[in-house]
């Protein structure tokens, strides 16, 4: 592909909103490890031999808002995501990374004009990198999407309270930096989605897809593929991080709830316990404090076969939240940094295979078609130019 000029020997910028929390603090020691060339960092990336003529996997920075006092390198530690050797290995960069405070006026209009400031300050001291915003802010109660008619409605509706993402979204869009939205808030507002077509800005969410739902997308396309019919899903999770607790509040875990229950109708194509004239899918959160950010799940899968005799899967998953996700979180600024290249904007579908509830028109929902929708994106991103 014809690279342009002002794309040329340029790094990566993950700039990233709520830099101090778990997912947070771990990109920031991921990217010291892959500019340390750390091939342990890099395992996990889907696009490390992707682009690399373009876009080398250790070219990549971080900077970020957040208003926790407490030093980055603090944060980490206090975290317990990362082992001791990584972050003696890694975590001296930290201290490099800029950090400013979050907005705190009530004012959405204040909080963008206060972001796009942040934002030309971050790459005035990146000057050889484009910024790419990564969302990682806790799940909120957000506001009702039929209500956001313009930008001026918005405005109106939006406080800190129930969307404080939204301003940085709408800065980044200003600024022309493409934007991930990694959490389950509903940020992709048909105004603002119109801002980013307008300004040619691509825009990718919503809530990566990083463990338990992973894993369900695969299986429940699995089951499809063979006419295996689901006949109930019971699903679990238990999580002890700052994540779980903040979704204990129920207008705070709506969105995420019904991110991960709502996909496997879409991927099925029928109602879960529609033959019982109730859903029969059941998706629970509980914070547990003990298991911290190395979370568990739970599913319960239960099929019929020929005959409609009754089988079952029983699943338990421990994984480690943060290490699912930052390295996912790599891939799609990567991924975004080479859709701008090739002038893409607004909603991404293709991508839908890194997310719970993907964006976009006809976005792919079996596991097969979201593989797929990834390649052809692939090919159209190095065909193009």
């Amino acid at each position: 592909m014809t690279i342009p000029e002002h794309f040329e020997n340029q790094s990566l910028l993950l700039l990233v909103a709520g830099i101090k929390g778990a997912i947070g603090s771990t990109l920031a020691v991921a990217a010291s490890a892959l500019r340390a060339n750390d091939l342990s960092a890099a395992g996990s990336l889907t696009t490390r031999d992707k682009f690399t003529d373009i876009l080398p996997v250790d070219a990549l920075y971080v900077a970020g808002w957040d208003n926790r006092v407490e030093d980055l390198a603090d944060c980490a530690r206090s975290c317990n995501v990362l082992p001791p050797t990584v972050m003696q290995a890694h975590g001296t960069a930290l201290a490099d990374v800029p950090v400013l405070t979050a907005p705190n006026s009530q004012a959405l209009d204040s909080q963008v004009e206060q972001l796009e400031a942040d934002i030309e300050s971050f790459k005035s001291q990146f000057p050889g990198s484009r910024p790419v915003l990564v969302n990682l802010l806790p799940a909120a109660p957000g506001i009702d999407p039929d209500r956001a008619t313009d930008l001026a409605s918005i405005n109106q509706s939006v406080t800190l309270e129930n969307l404080p993402d939204l301003a940085y979204v709408l800065a980044a869009i200003r600024c022309g930096v493409p934007v991930i939205n990694f959490t389950p808030n509903t940020v992709e507002l048909d105004p603002v989605v119109a801002l980013a077509e307008e300004t040619g800005v691509p825009l990718i969410g919503r809530d990566g897809k990083t463990g338990q739902t992973y894993f369900k997308v695969v299986l429940a396309s699995a089951l499809k593929a063979r006419n295996l019919y689901v006949d109930g899903w019971y699903s679990l999770n238990i999580l002890g991080n700052a994540d779980g607790r903040n979704l204990m509040v129920p207008e705070r875990a709506s969105g995420k709830l019904a991110n991960k229950t709502n996909l496997l109708d879409e991927v099925l194509g029928y109602p879960v316990g529609e033959r019982y004239g109730q859903p029969s899918h059941k998706v629970q959160i509980d914070y547990y404090p003990p298991r911290g950010d190395a979370k568990e799940a739970w599913d319960v899968i239960d099929f019929l076969g020929m005959f409609d005799l009754p089988m079952s899967l029983r699943i338990d998953l421990q994984g480690r939240d943060s290490i699912l996700a930052a390295p996912m979180a790599i891939d799609l600024a990567r991924w975004m940094f080479m859709l701008q290249l090739v002038g893409r904007r607004g909603l991404v579908p293709e991508l839908a295979f890194f997310f719970k509830h993907p964006l976009g028109e006809h976005a792919a929902r079996t596991f097969q078609d979201q593989l797929a929708a990834l390649d052809q994106l692939e090919a159209e991103v190095m065909s193009a130019g």
